[in-house]
Order: structure tokens, then C-alpha cells, then sequence
């Protein structure tokens, strides 16, 4: 592959200062000079029935121990946060849920009202009209094509003092990044770490709290 300075503009920022940052057998990667965001070009993503299918082979069950104490890790911070909240009833969406919503079943079963929402799986848009206390986006913001228009939506569908809770595996340094097993996904096309989730709360007027290695709080 060659090593060209790419000349699209980033996906997150839409700066246009992009630097090659690594290559595979398979894509090429670039990071922006702005945001640090590293991303993999348009012309590497799959189509959507490809991207599906993908997903498709996913076995994360509703009642899958392992898969619900993965999950824990971003819904014992939720509830903290949202605990801080002075609301009597909050309620929350999932955003990004995929073929087994088993956060929102749990967070239902601890007491809080729940929408789900998923362009592939459960894409009833009205739920993008409401406005929530918390959304939930676990294991999504790396399948971002556009992050920025993608993070837009997640902040514009929470109520002022709303919580944002983002998981994904963090990028540490270009070393690590050459074998690192989360970018071998097709569907994986962004990746973050910590200088860029603090671009993206200063550009959308909230704080950042790293609340585990791969969990992000966004709160007002």
C-alpha cells in the first residue's frame, strides 16, 4: 500500500491536516494533527449489507454472563452519574443496541426506562425525535463513518444536565497500534484515545470522565 499523506479531511474535526499513521494487509490508516482521531479512508468501508453481515455473526445473548458483566463495566458509572442527577425518574436510550439490547433489558431491570435504537436492528427513528437523562453507546463510536455527525446526534438527544456514556478500546500509541486485535475488525473505522474523547466534550460544551480504560462519561 502506499504511504501518501491522505487528503480527505478528518471525519471528526474536518481538519485537513491528516498524516498516514499505518498500514495492514487489508487498509490504510490516518490520524489528524487536530483531534488525534485515527481513521481508515471511505474508500476501505464496507458496503452496508457487507457491514450487516458483519454484525450478523455477533452471539451476544440477552442472558450471556460474560457479555452482561462486560457490560456492567459502563452500568456501574451510569448509575452513578445518573444517581447525581436531580431528577426523580430518569430514562435512558440505547443507542447503537445491535441484535441483543441486553444493557437496556438490564437497566430495566434495575429500574430505569429504557428506548433502544439500532439502524440495523431496531430502527424506529421516532425514539431520535425524544430527548433523554442518559444515552448508552457501547462498543458503537468505532463504527462511525462520520463521528462527528455521529457524536452530534448522541449529545442532541440528551436533556440539558444529560449523560453521555461511550464505550470503546482506547488507541494508546502507533507501536501498540500495529498489533493491536481492535482494528483487525472491518467494521472498526475510528479510533480514540484520551486527547481525542477531551476535543470532542470541549467542541460539545461538557466535561470528560475516564471512568475505566475503555468507558467515557460525558456530563454537563
Amino acid at each position: 500500500m502506499s504511504q501518501l499523506k491522505q487528503q480527505s479531511h478528518c471525519p471528526l474535526c474536518l481538519g485537513e491536516n491528516t498524516d498516514f499513521y499505518h498500514a495492514d494487509k487489508r487498509r490504510e490508516y490516518y490520524q489528524c494533527e487536530n483531534c488525534q482521531l485515527v481513521f481508515v479512508p471511505p474508500q476501505y468501508h464496507l458496503s452496508k449489507e457487507d457491514e450487516k453481515a458483519e454484525y450478523d455473526k455477533h452471539e451476544n445473548a440477552l442472558n450471556d454472563e460474560g457479555y452482561l458483566r462486560f457490560l456492567y463495566r459502563s452500568i456501574h458509572p451510569l448509575i452513578k452519574h445518573v444517581k447525581a442527577l436531580s431528577e426523580d425518574t430518569v430514562c435512558g436510550l440505547d443507542f447503537g443496541c445491535g441484535p441483543a439490547p441486553a444493557l437496556a433489558c438490564e437497566m430495566k431491570r434495575l429500574g430505569y426506562p429504557m428506548d433502544i435504537y439500532d439502524p440495523y436492528y431496531f430502527s424506529d427513528s421516532a425514539c431520535l425525535a425524544n430527548e433523554y437523562d442518559f444515552v448508552t453507546c457501547t462498543e458503537v463510536v468505532e463504527h462511525f463513518a462520520s463521528p462527528k455527525l455521529g457524536f452530534e446526534q448522541i449529545f442532541s438527544l440528551l436533556t440539558e444536565a444529560g449523560i453521555a456514556v461511550v464505550m470503546t478500546k482506547l488507541l494508546i500509541d502507533k507501536d501498540r497500534f500495529t498489533t493491536w486485535h481492535y482494528k483487525n475488525d472491518p467494521t472498526h473505522i475510528a479510533f480514540y484515545c484520551k486527547a481525542t474523547f477531551r476535543f470532542i466534550a470541549k467542541k460539545y460544551g461538557r466535561s470528560v470522565v475516564f471512568e475505566d480504560t475503555d468507558v467515557m462519561v460525558f456530563k454537563k
